[in-house]
């Protein structure tokens, strides 16, 4: 099917609705390193003419995918919920930019439509937004989860403390955990990068980590970002495994390449509820995503690179995940040039994630060969800020001396918190309150008026 439209005296076609979504996409690099980026300002205003007259339901019609050849698709269109989708259903996508923008679209409204928004709907709505329409719109969509401690609810800013080490050395893993849980971060996740793919050093850390949480009593969640195959084998040896992690993406193809299936993600969620580790909860998986990895597999099928990761998060909410966080300008300027297409990326991600219902918490970050630098973060991070994000990333200074890249500090959390009136998550407050790490007001106590500063050296990992 082409569609069509003219602007003064200039016309303009696209050969299908695919085409349409990625001529309508703001300008970034990895869409034109795909060759389906808009050629002129011109053709992409067209594009965006078109698809604010699409009715929402085409996308329901017209898979940019095709059904028989992918199951993402399949999962998107077969897990659609009709009924949820008639408020809007008799809207073009325009249209559900003006409602969305409106006081009818209220916090609990958005809730109840979220199963019935398709990934491409929210991707197409979110090509028509500018900066503030995302900020707006995301904010008032609330996704609250629960495991060991409640993150997501208004008003509160969760922080996954990630102490990552080269050579994954448990003193100096153990040593970053404690710098940031005096910072008052890790209520999101105390998450770590293993430099290692070996299963005997991953159980290993898993433990450390297990031990600081309970030896303190700490209300949140550890977790190893290894793969789910491995995870499952931790399981089955009976390692203390809180979360399931794994990196996803919005096409079957992209999938693969990670070496992953729904099935297998399946198998893993089964698992994990298994061990019943959850206190307050049981959203237990754990999904990081980013703009370009579909390119990077050359699994993208012609679709841009926005609308893919949207189609990550229809696999995501498959599971009622703990978090999930886009890894925004991790995989470089091939993908995301600079500060600028950096910024809108994060800002489209947090809110198509949003809309469909997902925890959506971001990695601001950027890679030391991208046009960008800490301004440029500082910029997203107060523009999720305001948004509602659910959590960001807490690295020593800000800078992740194994994954050799730029992201969020524990004092960049900080100022969030302070500046915006942001509280942690209720149950991790009252525990650094208890431990004398923060005052009843959320602030920061000197370090040896606290409890664990004192207790900690007596770990393993800070002795071994």
């Amino acid at each position: 099917m082409r569609y069509r439209t003219r602007i003064d005296t200039e016309s303009f076609s696209f050969a299908d609705l695919r085409q349409v979504m990625a001529f309508a996409s703001p300008a970034r690099s990895g869409d034109y390193l795909a060759g389906i980026g808009a050629a002129t300002a011109q053709q992409r205003m067209a594009a965006r003419h078109v698809l604010a007259d699409t009715p929402l339901k085409q996308f329901l019609e017209e898979a940019l995918i095709p059904y028989e050849e992918d199951n993402i698709t399949r999962l998107i269109i077969d897990s659609h919920d009709k009924q949820a989708f008639l408020p809007v259903a008799h809207l073009t996508v325009g249209e559900f930019r003006n409602w969305l923008l409106s006081e009818q679209a209220s916090s609990d409204v958005l809730s109840a439509l979220a199963p019935g928004i398709t990934p491409e709907m929210a991707a197409a709505v979110c090509k028509l937004m500018r900066n503030q329409d995302l900020v707006a719109v995301a904010r008032k969509c609330r996704v609250v989860t629960r495991f060991r401690d409640t993150v997501g609810l208004p008003g509160h800013l969760a922080v996954r403390l990630q102490p990552n080490h080269p050579t994954d050395d448990p003193r100096g893993v153990a040593a970053s955990t404690l710098d940031g849980l005096l910072m008052g971060a890790g209520d999101a996740v105390i998450g770590l990068n293993p430099a290692s793919d070996s299963l005997p050093v991953i159980e290993r850390l898993l433990h450390m980590l297990d031990e600081v949480i309970q030896r303190f009593e700490i209300p949140t969640q550890s977790c190893v970002l290894t793969h789910v195959t491995q995870t499952l084998k931790l399981i089955e040896c009976g390692a203390p495994v809180d979360l399931v992690f794994q990196s996803i993406g919005g096409t079957e193809k992209t999938n693969l390449s990670f070496g992953v299936t729904p099935e297998l993600l399946d198998e893993a969620h089964a698992a994990a509820l298994s061990q019943a580790r959850g206190t307050v909860g049981h959203d237990l998986m754990y999904f990081e995503t980013g703009q370009g990895s579909a390119l990077s597999a050359d699994a993208h099928h012609g679709v841009d690179q926005q609308t893919c990761e949207a189609r990550a998060y229809g696999l995501a909410r498959r599971y009622g995940p703990m978090l999930v966080n886009t890894v925004v300008g991790f995989i470089g300027p091939e993908y995301l040039y600079d500060g600028k297409q950096i910024v809108r990326a994060g800002l489209e991600d947090h809110f198509c994630g949003k809309l469909l219902g997902l925890p959506l918490g971001c990695d601001i970050c950027y890679t030391n060969h991208a046009e960008a630098d800490q301004d440029d973060m500082d910029t997203l991070l107060v523009l999720l800020g305001t948004a509602g994000v659910n959590y960001i990333m807490g690295v020593p200074g800000a800078d992740d001396v194994m994954l050799n890249y730029q992201s969020t500090s524990f004092h960049d959390a900080l100022f969030l918190r302070e500046s915006m009136g942001l509280k942690r998550a209720p149950e991790f407050e009252q525990w650094l309150q208890r431990m004398q790490i923060t005052d009843n007001a959320g602030r920061l106590q000197p370090p040896a008026s606290n409890r664990l500063l004192a207790d900690m050296a007596s770990l393993k990992g800070l002795t071994a």
